[in-house]
């Protein structure tokens, strides 16, 4: 038997992903803030160099600002649920240096 996901709980669903809803609002303004000074920097040390040269800047470190938060965000949701708690590891006990650190 599997224990259940406090996510299959729809309140505490709803209550997490709203949650992860807001985290992800506040970091595309961060990563608006962010884009916008990197491409302000770039232009003051470079000047006018190519508009595709600001372009891929803008798009590069704005997918990865919020690639990177997506996914984070998604480690905090599944930590602060108690979801990581409720998995079954077939592979408990499996090591030799588990069972000499249970030994001791």
């Amino acid at each position: 038997m599997f224990p259940r996901s406090p996510l299959e709980d729809p309140e505490k669903a709803a209550h997490a992903w709203a949650r992860y809803r807001r985290i992800m609002a506040y970091m595309m303004t961060v990563t608006v803030g962010l884009v916008l000074a990197s491409i302000i920097l770039l232009y003051r040390s470079n000047g006018m160099v190519s508009i595709h040269f600001y372009i891929a800047t803008a798009l590069g470190v704005g997918f990865t600002m919020l690639l990177t938060s997506a996914l984070m965000g998604l480690a905090f949701l599944s930590s602060g649920t108690g979801h990581d708690e409720s998995i079954v590891d077939p592979f408990e006990g499996d090591w030799p240096a588990e069972d000499e650190r249970k030994r001791k």
